[in-house]
């Protein structure tokens, strides 16, 4: 295999239709010179992540954009994995919201399937998939280790940030500025890689 292939400027799809997510990859991407759009704004469906992992999913969505827009297309997937729970709820953070996606709910569930463990440990998993229309990706997995707090604290962020105090700080994700957050992020720790190994 030979070396990854090289991101070189101009649009560039963000397959998600996560405004919160966008926002985050757009702000992270600004200084590349891509002209970011999202497949939400292009009016992309949003293909099934029928994946088993982290990895598979962002590629499978990151392909589907790639090819449905005919330009290199960005992909995340990303979630919260508690061990107490058995990993859980990993590729399935999102679903845990329910059909309207409530992540009020959902960490109400984390919270309420942990009482039976005294282990709070948790860590977000990012995986970035970058594709190209023929059929070329370059994929990466971030992490971020920390542990849950309840009640949720904070209104910043998104998801399960409210909950997630990353290890070495009294705040939550939810309480932090975003660009602190975006400094030790897993989407940040995915970032660093990606573009060193495409941007760069």
């Amino acid at each position: 295999m030979g070396a990854p292939r090289k991101f070189g400027g101009g649009r560039l799809v963000i397959a998600s239709h996560n405004p919160g997510k966008v926002r985050e990859i757009a702000a992270l991407l600004g200084p590349f010179g891509a002209d970011v759009v999202s497949a939400g704004d292009l009016g992309l469906p949003e293909p099934d992540e029928t994946g088993d992992s982290f990895v598979a999913n962002a590629a499978l969505k990151a392909h589907a954009a790639a090819r449905a827009a005919d330009l290199p297309a960005l992909a995340d997937d990303s979630g919260l994995v508690v061990p107490a729970l058995g990993g859980r709820p990993g590729i399935y953070s999102a679903r845990w919201g329910g059909p309207a996606k409530d992540f009020g709910l959902a960490m109400e569930r984390v919270w309420t399937e942990l009482q039976d463990s005294a282990d709070r440990r948790a860590h977000f998993v990012c995986a970035l998939s970058l594709a190209w229309p023929d059929g070329a990706e370059v994929t990466v997995e971030g992490k971020v280790h920390g542990s849950l707090v309840w009640p949720p604290r904070g209104g910043r962020g998104f998801g399960y940030d409210p909950m997630f105090q990353p290890d070495g700080y009294d705040v939550t994700f939810g309480e932090m500025d975003p660009a602190g957050k975006d400094r030790i992020s897993h989407r940040a720790d995915a970032f660093r890689q990606l573009v060193e190994a495409c941007f760069s």
